[in-house]
């Protein structure tokens, strides 16, 4: 359902001038919508990566037993997609050692899909200067507090920022002391 004709549903589902239903689509719902774009333009890697995805999705709607309680909220369904974007990474990093250009083309393709649904990650220097603040903020000192400040610090950073780049920043700032 493409977006003019969702606004144009939710206006005739309006109870009266004053109670507008405000209409968001989610994440889920994008995704779907997408799939439906790549296949009419028959794009392969596009198509496989949100199918993969959806897949995912749906997988765990059923094991959380979502299925009376409704679809995952778009925190959830970013976090799932973090986790399609580093298996693609862990994939795009083998398929280097093994020198298969076809399949790392294929992998690569399908990753810059994905990584369109995610938030724009942080620089190396912004994760410095957050990860400088939180240090600052739970007064650690060395290694041994590594723990404290990357809880609090992921929990800042959240989908914003991959958590080995986080904790090699941090392990760095530590180190130095």
């Amino acid at each position: 359902m493409n977006s003019e004709r969702a606004f144009a549903r939710v206006r005739e589902l309006t109870v009266s001038p004053s109670a507008a239903i405000i209409f968001a689509m989610t994440l889920k719902t994008k995704i779907q919508d997408d799939i439906k774009a790549a296949l009419k333009s028959r794009d392969k890697h596009r198509l496989a990566a949100l199918r993969l995805t959806l897949a995912s999705i749906k997988n765990m709607e059923t094991a959380e037993g979502r299925a009376t309680r409704g679809d995952l909220t778009d925190d959830e369904v970013a976090a799932l997609l973090q986790t399609e974007v580093k298996r693609r990474r862990d994939t795009i990093a083998e398929l280097e050692k093994v020198d298969r250009p076809q399949m790392l083309a294929d992998e690569k393709a399908e990753l810059q899909a994905l990584l369109e649904y995610l938030p724009q990650q942080m620089s190396r220097e912004q994760i410095v200067e957050a990860a400088r603040a939180v240090i600052v903020q739970t007064g650690a000192t060395g290694p041994a507090q590594m723990g404290a400040v990357m809880k609090q610090l992921m929990a800042q950073l959240k989908g914003q920022a991959e958590g080995k780049l986080v904790s090699e920043v941090v392990r760095e700032l530590l180190a130095v002391g």
